[in-house]
């Protein structure tokens, strides 16, 4: 099957360190390689594949301090997609509600992962689109009053072999928190939970230029190097000697978070995850085996008492069944099949209706 995979062009694929989205396409594109599909991958030209690599610009857009109008780049990204839109037989994108125009004009199907979450501005586009073949990244991220066309639900996966198992945490006990140092995140409550349960926090993320006016009034302040501290951006092995070492890793997040990887990333170390009752965390924690749900600040202090209760090797053999790399591209592949067989049905159809025409002299 030839196969066009488009990401994002602000980070690199896979990408250095923090960056759910790009690791999900470069973990399923080397893997559909692995499986003999003919894989172009459309990202920024920093990328490392398997597949063939095809970019309008050398680095990621985050890391180029020069670039002012970032929609200029993503236009001609997608441009260089669609223009050769017949030398694929699926083009699957994870660029969001951008590339639903360019879909409509092309012969070959555009399958849409939804990665985000809908705002009222892009559900107008979405509404717009809404017969254009959907996937969801778990149940909880669907919103039937747009009755979008969400053809499956394809949770993210990871490659579990490359994490480190720790059957044990760290002989110094210490809490985990791991995301973006944002409001939506919950960083500040990850602070406040941790201080509240006298418990060490060591917490790894990026800080974007969006959230640096938070992160000095909500979250330097406290950060003593002691009991709160910021290790910055932490790389894969990083992430998981952070959270593999850790007793818990908190989630409190204040949004509907559509997947969380973070998640599935302690787990798969070993650790089990306490996370704020929202989104797709009840799909994705089991709760009282993996982790805890929780509803306020007071239910996570609650949970860290307990965690110690919990079988680390639950937590990997969890991910290792629902959320590997192999059962997110199985998904995927399902869906790919899918597509093409509508479309020959499709074509079929309108060869038979021709001919019925023509026989009928019309």
């Amino acid at each position: 099957m030839r196969i066009a995979q488009v990401a994002p062009l602000w980070e690199r694929v896979p990408p250095p360190a923090y960056g759910g989205i790009e690791l999900v396409v470069g973990l399923l594109t080397d893997e559909l390689v692995r499986r003999g599909h003919e894989v172009t991958l459309f990202a920024s030209g920093d990328s490392i594949t398997l597949a063939k690599l095809e970019s309008v610009h050398p680095r990621a857009l985050r890391l180029d301090p020069t670039i002012k109008e970032y929609g200029v780049y993503e236009l001609m990204h997608l441009s260089s997609v669609y223009e050769r839109a017949e030398d694929f037989d699926i083009i699957h994108s994870h660029m969001g509600f951008v590339t639903l125009p360019y879909a409509k004009l092309v012969k070959t199907p555009t399958v849409h992962t939804l990665h985000g979450i809908f705002t009222p501005d892009n559900e107008k586009m979405f509404k717009h689109a809404k017969q254009q073949p959907y996937i969801s990244i778990s149940e909880a991220q669907r919103e039937p009053r747009l009755d979008l066309n969400c053809v499956a639900t394809v949770y993210n996966g990871i490659d579990v072999s490359s994490y480190k198992f720790h059957a044990q945490p760290d002989n110094e006990p210490y809490l985990a928190f791991l995301g973006r140092i944002s409001p939506e995140k919950g960083t500040h409550l990850a602070i406040e939970i941790a201080k509240k349960a006298g418990w060490r926090l060591k917490m790894a993320g990026k800080v974007d230029v969006v959230d640096v006016e938070y992160y000095e009034k909500e979250i330097k302040p406290h950060i003593d190097g002691k009991q709160i501290e910021y290790l910055g951006e932490a790389n894969h092995e990083q992430k998981n000697a952070l959270m593999g070492n850790a007793v818990a890793t908190l989630f409190p997040i204040t949004w509907r978070e559509p997947f969380g990887l973070v998640m599935v990333e302690s787990m798969a170390a070993g650790t089990p995850v306490i996370a704020m009752k929202l989104g797709s965390t009840k799909e994705v924690i089991d709760h009282g085996k993996t982790g805890f749900l929780c509803d306020n600040i007071e239910e996570f202090v609650s949970a860290i008492d307990k965690v110690g209760e919990l079988d680390r090797r639950a937590c990997r053999e969890h991910v290792s069944k629902r959320f590997s790399l192999q059962a997110m591209t199985d998904g995927y592949e399902a869906v790919y099949r899918q597509l093409l067989a509508d479309k020959f049905s499709q074509r079929n159809g309108h060869f038979r209706n021709a001919v019925t025409l023509a026989k009928s002299g019309i």
